[in-house]
């Protein structure tokens, strides 16, 4: 389908743009919305995008197709009064408090506010500023506030249509509609499974990311405490968005260097821990697929991943690998690493993950991963909390010098940094198991394969004369999709990689937000890390050497440390 509009006096081709927003963007107008984004339903709430026609006509662009010859005017004198009226209407319901507010600076409705000169609000202010009990802390990893909600249901779209969860939806109608879990329930009560999504999409700050960047703060000012940190592969390809930089440029030499000036003593890469899980989760797959044991095996690195099978499938829970994640793995070593040295120095180590992903938060503090007492990670930051400690503490990040991981765990494989993508942890694990079982080339075929943003991968590698069938899908509506397709026994696999976000952990909970996530920028992410494993002289996780030295030091005759026990 192609033809012309006329947008503001002039003639507009389009071709197979679904909606006249679309076209009116690609033209460089840029359109306010805040319900839409291209990648969920529409759901046409907002108002915002809409446009005049010549014959009068006020239409929404975001739910209407391009039609041959239509006439429209995207800032007219009644479009313009229009869009004032309800950024006002949204104002006087919302709480106005934007100075202790994160998202200040780069909330959309501030922003829209700003651009169309709102100066007076000529409605009185229906929210109570004193009323903060709706307020909803219960989970580890987001704070809902619905104070700050806009009712756009973006959150309710991402939960439903991306995500297949639908923890949170709408409650009531008209104007009493309030967005929140069923039966008026707090987060903490429903099948949410701390990934976050809902607060990439939220324009304001209905939900946010649970701050805990004044734990760190206390643990660095405490001089009988000792700060380590351990830096995940995403965060790398996407702090620097944070300080003008393009998705996808690689940060770690500044992020390290920042951490140091804040105050950490030792700063490791999370990579080390990915090639752990690599040797783990590989050898746990190749005796299962040996004995004939039901399969297929699922990852266990994600966490809002297992959350919502021990939600939804109880029954398959035993499935999934019993490897820890990457992060919890670190903590185990760390922990046996420094328990003689705090013994000996006086001093606590206090365990700090710098992670994309929210989930981490509810991960570190699941019962299985605290012992006497003790978490194995003692506090999870967000790649978004790292840059607001930065950020609070007047670094200058463009201009800081880099520095390298401290050893001896700072050395990862070039396998372990693309478990940040989708895709990643599954080319990890078939680097290990194919080697010397392929040429070179078509061990590229089959890597290239499980690459990309396709919302399922497939492949089929023969390995000693047994076909082994893997499958890579992310995005949880995606992978309940898969699951019930195996358990009709439409599909077979051996060996599932799941991952909760689309494009994986570069487009966690806790990643910097831009104007809308897009495709695109997931795939410049992706890329960063792909780019870093070029670049790494150590390809396949069974070469790292530090890997081998902690297997015969820390971890001798403790490798089940690295494992869940299920009952």
């Amino acid at each position: 389908m192609s033809g012309n509009i006329i947008i503001d006096g002039k003639k507009v081709p389009y071709t197979n743009q679904k909606n006249i927003l679309t076209v009116i963007r690609e033209s460089g107008i840029d359109l306010p919305t805040f319900c839409y984004h291209s990648e969920l339903s529409i759901y046409g709430a907002c108002r915002m995008c809409t446009v005049e026609t010549s014959k009068g006509e006020i239409i929404a662009t975001c739910s209407e197709k391009p039609k041959d010859g239509l006439e429209i005017y995207t800032n007219s004198p009644r479009i313009r009064k229009y869009r004032k009226m309800i950024l006002e209407l949204l104002l006087a319901n919302h709480d106005r408090d934007c100075t202790t507010c994160e998202r200040t600076g780069r909330c959309q409705l501030q922003n829209l506010a700003k651009r169309y000169g709102i100066k007076n609000i000529r409605f009185d202010q229906i929210f109570n500023e004193e009323d903060d009990e709706n307020i909803d802390n219960s989970r580890p990893s987001i704070t809902r506030n619905p104070n700050k909600c806009i009712k756009c249901g973006d959150c309710v779209m991402v939960c439903e249509d991306v995500q297949g969860v639908g923890a949170i939806g709408f409650v009531s109608r008209g104007s009493d509609v309030q967005i929140k879990p069923a039966f008026n329930k707090n987060l903490a009560e429903s099948n949410c499974v701390d990934c976050g999504q809902c607060r990439i999409v939220c324009p304001t700050g209905a939900i946010r990311i649970n701050n805990e960047t004044n734990k760190v703060w206390d643990a660095l000012y405490d001089k009988q405490k000792r700060v380590v940190a351990q830096v995940a592969p995403a965060v790398r390809v996407a702090l620097g968005e944070e300080f003008g930089k393009k998705a996808g440029e690689i940060t770690i030499g500044k992020i390290v260097a920042v951490l140091k000036k804040l105050g950490v003593e030792e700063v490791y890469d999370t990579t080390l821990a990915a090639d752990l899980t690599v040797m783990e989760e590989s050898n746990e797959f190749i005796e299962k697929f040996t004995n004939g044991e039901k399969l297929p095996l699922y990852t266990s690195c994600c966490p809002a991943w297992v959350k919502f099978a021990e939600n939804k499938y109880p029954e398959m829970v035993n499935n999934i690998s019993s490897c820890k994640s990457p992060q919890q793995m670190f903590g185990t070593v760390l922990r046996e690493h420094y328990n003689e040295t705090d013994a000996k120095d006086g001093k606590d180590t206090v365990i700090l993950s710098i992670m994309p992903c929210t989930a981490k938060k509810a991960e570190a503090a699941r019962e299985e991963f605290i012992h006497d007492g003790q978490r194995e990670i003692d506090v999870v930051l967000t790649t978004q909390e790292l840059a607001i400690m930065i950020k609070e503490a007047g670094i200058d990040f463009d201009n800081l010098e880099e520095e390298a991981m401290d050893m001896p765990f700072g050395i990862g494989s070039g396998a372990g940094v693309i478990f940040g993508t989708t895709g990643g942890v599954m080319e990890a694990v078939l680097r290990r198991v194919l080697k010397g079982k392929y040429g070179k080339d078509d061990c590229e075929i089959i890597y290239n394969s499980v690459r990309g943003l396709d919302s399922v991968k497939e492949a089929s590698v023969f390995v000693d004369g047994s076909e082994i069938k893997i499958a890579v899908v992310h995005g949880l509506k995606n992978a309940d999709n898969l699951i019930k397709q195996i358990n009709n026994n439409e599909k077979h696999y051996d060996l599932v990689e799941v991952m909760a976000c689309n494009g994986g952990c570069v487009a966690g909970g806790g990643q910097p937000v831009p104007k809308m996530i897009t495709k695109q920028t997931r795939a410049l992410r992706a890329k960063g890390l792909y780019n870093l494993d070029k670049s790494n002289q150590i390809k396949n996780s069974e070469d790292n050497y530090i890997v081998k030295a902690i297997y015969d030091g820390i971890l001798k005759d403790k490798k089940h440390k690295l494992h869940v026990h299920k009952h």
